[in-house]
């Protein structure tokens, strides 16, 4: 601690340009941090040694670089900003160039202009934070920026003295919070017009389950920790974890390596082996917040068969239905937040073979040939077997065949070999679509129509807000066969190798980062509860904030009694809040410009009284000036007066009898005020102001 001492006290005599240059160098590197990942290497070492190495003059108090090196050094960035984007224009070239340019322009902070021109730029590099992440945590780091711009932004308007930094940090608080009612009131009405930040094509998102599938794809998906979607349910008893598959893509095509889902004009073939829909039971209601994927399948509650509410960002964003799950009319860039009702209880299928359950039993010429040999051996054991039969034998085979399930299984189909066969027969490890690809197989070479659905299964509940949280490591391959008599029958050959991920919804996790894993070590449970808490936290943040569309603004707008509502009746009612808010505005500025000083009101009271009675004197001559004239006018009869000015005079102008600021004494004031009034209504006052004269300066 001692040797501390030197450098705290160093840095307390530090000038005031000094430190406020500082702290306006640790704000704009604050601001710069989130943008380090996606910059070139080169641009992130150009700004922190641009920034350090301007710290290092403001500590040592040296001198700027001249403006030929700083040219050099525009050029130089500019130069790297085209090899680097192959461009000066667009999102990436043009955040790289201010990235800099704001790095560089500190290097010339000699006047408050240049500490204007950074605190502007700054403002600026907040917004294009949010063109990659509106996530809960970048706004927090957002408002740290603000509130630090506007603490550097009230010190340069602050030039005398050394303003503390709490003096200039309130100042920006209380700035900040006047503007806020105003921020709320545009943010709740300002009409719509699609995404808030950025273009489609920009927005955030993990790609998510897509309409194609090679071994070992939904494993990749499934190291993936960030949130596909939240869930909530009501109306009615809560699916059990085994009920929860969320469907997505159906994929009924292969070519022996990948399969792939039917496109438009092969699904009205098929669209007769997915109906009727009969469903039994009570439907339970179904709120399904989706992330931002860039793909446009929406993956609901099975069975989902009614078009789902969609509360949407973009107003033109619309679902439609393919077979038994849903899609939408373009790539989800926004959050979407769709409602909808869903039987867990359910069968869908044609119920006698029909010509389009055949493409449900091709397989591609000279692939699986083992382990299509294998499945007619099995076939050849059983006596006039159904497809539940033959799917019995399959799962039942995995249960007692050594089968093991793991999110690293390896690659399977190297060197030549038929991936399939690999699996079933030889490596036996595998994650869900392994188990699922291969039992469609099967099924298919036993001559029972089946394909693989793929989608999310299970699901996390957040105690905290009631929501299930389904991760993309929750993504799932299941397989569907065709029963006569009953249509399609789910089959989830991951049950038989790894029951509790079905029953219980639990998944697979990846290995924890460096603060999770040292989190989970220290109390798992606290790790478990802080967890649910940030969840529950950012679920509201996308609630209540990105998810705040024009559907809720035009709901708020019924609420206040409008029957049909639309965005002109948005724009009418922001048009009038502004103008009453203008009106106040004048109204307050009207008021503060009739305020003063307690004390110059009581004197002016005071001055006034006299003048009305005949008196000459100037409502700006200070207490003793105006004590003097009366003397001069009146002699022994204003003592009483007199004294009473001289005590007034002394509290505005006299020193403080104790340490702080003097309170205004109101009594001595209606004293005083009592006095002079009495003193109009002497005859020795009225005789000396019975003839008016201009007033004299008594300076």
């Amino acid at each position: 601690m001692p040797k501390l001492a030197p450098a705290r006290a160093r840095f307390s005599h530090v000038s005031r340009d000094s430190r406020d240059t500082l702290f306006l160098l640790g704000v704009v590197a604050w601001t710069l941090a989130p943008h380090a990942a996606r910059l070139p290497g080169w641009a992130v070492a150009f700004g922190a040694l641009a920034l350090l190495w301007r710290a290092w003059l403001a500590w040592t108090e040296g001198p700027l670089p001249n403006r030929f090196w700083l040219t050099a050094v525009l050029l130089t960035a500019l130069g790297l900003t085209f090899v680097s984007h192959g461009s000066l224009l667009g999102q990436g070239p043009g955040i790289t160039l201010v990235v800099s340019l704001t790095a560089l322009k500190t290097l010339e902070l000699r006047a408050r202009r240049d500490a204007f021109v950074v605190f502007f730029l700054g403002f600026f590099l907040i917004l294009t934070q949010f063109m990659y992440s509106q996530s809960l945590l970048t706004a927090l780091a957002m408002v740290v920026s603000i509130w630090g711009l506007l603490t550097a932004l009230a010190l340069a308007h602050l030039p005398a003295g050394r303003p503390p930094l709490s003096l200039a940090a309130g100042l920006a608080a209380r700035a900040a919070a006047i503007g806020l009612p105003i921020m709320v009131v545009l943010f709740m009405l300002f009409p719509r017009m699609g995404p808030l930040w950025g273009r489609p094509e920009d927005a955030p998102g993990q790609m998510g389950l897509s309409g194609h599938l090679k071994l070992g794809q939904v494993s990749e998906l499934a190291q993936d920790d960030s949130i596909a979607m939240r869930v909530r349910f009501g109306g009615g008893p809560v699916p059990k974890p085994s009920s929860l598959y969320f469907r997505g893509p159906v994929l009924a095509f292969t070519d022996g390596v990948q399969w792939r889902e039917a496109s438009t004009e092969e699904w009205l073939a098929l669209a007769p082996a997915d109906q009727p829909i009969r469903l039994a039971g009570e439907p339970v209601n179904v709120e399904v917040t989706i992330e931002p994927s860039r793909i446009s399948t929406v993956a609901l509650l099975e069975a989902s068969p009614s078009p789902p509410q969609v509360n949407a960002v973009s107003p033109s964003l619309a679902v439609a239905p393919l077979g038994l799950g849903w899609r939408a009319n373009q790539p989800i860039t926004d959050r979407v937040r769709l409602s909808t009702h869903a039987w867990t209880h359910f069968a869908h299928g044609p119920t006698q073979i029909t010509p389009a359950l055949h493409t449900y039993l091709d397989l591609p010429p000279g692939r699986h040939a083992r382990a299509r040999a294998w499945a007619l051996d099995q076939l050849h054991q059983l006596d006039h077997p159904s497809a539940r039969d033959a799917a019995q034998l399959l799962l039942q085979h995995i249960r007692s065949g050594g089968y093991s399930y793991t999110l690293a299984p390896g690659a399977y189909g190297e060197n030549g070999a038929d991936a399939i066969d690999e699996f079933w027969l030889d490596r036996k490890t595998g994650f869900c679509e392994h188990y699922a690809a291969s039992f469609v197989v099967l099924m298919r070479a036993m001559g029972v129509p089946a394909r693989i659905v793929t989608g999310y299964q299970g699901g996390e509940l957040n105690p905290v807000d009631g929501y299930f949280v389904v991760r993309n490591r929750d993504a799932h391959a299941w397989a569907e066969y065709w029963q006569a008599g009953e249509g399609w029958v789910r089959a989830d050959p991951t049950a038989a190798v790894a029951p509790d991920r079905i029953e219980h919804g639990r998944s697979l996790r990846p290995l924890p980062g460096f603060v999770g894993g040292a989190l989970g070590r220290v109390n798992p449970a606290w790790a478990d509860h802080l967890r649910a808490w940030w969840d529950a936290a950012n679920n509201r943040w996308n609630q209540w904030v990105l998810n705040y569309s024009q559907g809720k603004q035009l709901d708020l707008l019924r609420k206040l009694g409008m029957n049909s509502p639309d965005w002109t009746d948005l724009a009418y009612l922001l048009t009038g809040l502004f103008s009453g808010i203008s009106l106040l505005a004048a109204a307050w500025a009207w008021w503060e410009r009739r305020q003063h000083d307690p004390w110059l009101l009581a004197y002016a009271r005071i001055v006034r009284t006299l003048n009305r009675a005949g008196a000459q004197a100037a409502e700006t001559w200070p207490p003793l000036t105006l004590a003097h004239y009366l003397h001069e006018h009146l002699n022994l009869t204003a003592q009483p007066l007199m004294r009473l000015l001289r005590e007034l005079d002394a509290q505005r102008y006299g020193a403080p009898s104790r340490p702080g600021k003097q309170k205004f004494d109101t009594r001595q004031a209606r004293a005083t005020l009592r006095a002079a009034r009495m003193l109009t209504q002497t005859a020795a006052f009225q005789a000396a102001f019975r003839a008016t004269e201009p007033p004299r300066s008594h300076a």
